[in-house]
């Protein structure tokens, strides 16, 4: 699993951006997110996921999203 920060968090459109270890960002879905827990993460919050690639856009996102 890789390791980053929340950098952006849009909670009423549910999503939001990860700062990669390497300094890129990434995406993820509240759908992603373990549990329930996209309604505890704050901007700044460590969290580890596990690189995927959205089907739909053919970009990748950050998949299995869990609190550090």
């Amino acid at each position: 699993m890789a390791t980053g920060t929340i950098k952006k968090l849009v909670g009423d459109r549910g999503f939001g951006f990860i700062q990669t270890e390497d300094g890129s960002d990434i995406f993820f879905h509240r759908s992603q997110v373990e549990g329930d827990a996209f309604d505890t993460l704050r901007e700044g919050q460590s969290v580890s996921y596990e690189k995927g690639m959205d089907p739909r856009r053919g970009k990748p996102q950050a998949e299995k999203v869990t609190p550090a």
